[in-house]
């Protein structure tokens, strides 16, 4: 997952986000779950990844189905959208599949993903920081420790 050594911060992701209660109303199928896992609102990280590029990314699904169909998913949500991933690393998706499902669910998706859309996240910190540092907010804990 990491090609490059500086290359190394991932986005999770989760799929179906929905609550215990529901999910005797959803009908999950390897397909949603593809495209769910992909999604921007199932990230676990305030970035989104429609505005940077995949590197590499990996999927764990869990529950009754088949490796066929898994691959042949994941092989049409990457060629969908493959303005979203690099061109220089083939093959940039890995997957594997579990037939125990989670407790609670029929079938479900966890995704880690190398994206080019963190920056987002790292440049709002580095703002909130540099504001923070200009008014001095704060400071007064390290100073008192002895940090200078």
């Amino acid at each position: 997952l990491v090609p490059f050594p500086r290359l190394h911060f991932f986005m999770l992701g989760f799929a179906p986000l929905t609550s215990r209660g529901s999910t005797a109303y959803r009908a999950t199928s390897v397909a949603e779950l593809a495209a769910q896992v992909f999604d921007p609102k199932n990230m676990m990280c305030a970035a989104d990844p429609r505005h940077g590029r995949y590197l590499t990314a990996s999927t764990l699904f869990r529950g009754r189905m088949s490796t066929k169909e898994v691959e042949e998913q994941l092989l049409h949500t990457q060629s969908k959208n493959s303005h979203y991933f690099v061109e220089w690393i083939p093959n940039n998706i890995k997957s594997s599949v579990c037939d125990v499902p989670p407790k609670g669910f029929k079938m479900s998706c966890a995704f880690v993903g190398n994206s080019t859309a963190i920056q987002e996240m790292f440049k709002r910190v580095s703002e909130a920081f540099t504001s923070m540092f200009r008014r001095k907010a704060f400071l007064h804990w390290y100073t008192g420790e002895g940090m200078d």
